[in-house]
């Protein structure tokens, strides 16, 4: 039985990173219950999620990204109280503040 269902989550105002480790938890679970019933034959739902949340001012640089594509150096990212992450999503040079709704969906796909 496919599960369809989506929790939704709020996690409010998050450090990226912070952010970033819980949705990488929440992966990790859903991989954990895909092996268990692959090899204890057992036939336990995976969950759906739909992550919410807000980040302090912060640049992220995809994997198909340049770094010279960040027009700020370390002493302009202080200024403007920014944090700066190397991300393995595509994309390039992204930014995300206060005020922006940021959805990340962690799915496991067999279910759709």
């Amino acid at each position: 039985m496919k599960n369809k269902k989506v929790k939704f989550l709020d996690l409010g105002l998050k450090d990226y990173q912070e952010a970033w480790d819980f949705q990488e938890g929440i992966f990790k679970e859903i991989v954990y219950i895909k092996i268990k019933n692959r090899t204890d034959s057992t036939e336990l739902e995976t969950p759906n999620y739909l992550v919410f949340c807000q980040h302090p001012h912060v640049y992220t640089l995809g994997k198909s990204g340049k770094q010279e594509h960040l027009l700020l150096d370390e002493e302009g990212l202080e200024s403007k109280k920014a944090s700066f992450y190397k991300i393995n999503r595509g994309g390039d040079i992204t930014y995300h503040g206060p005020g922006q709704l940021v959805g990340y969906p962690v799915l496991d796909l067999d279910n759709f």
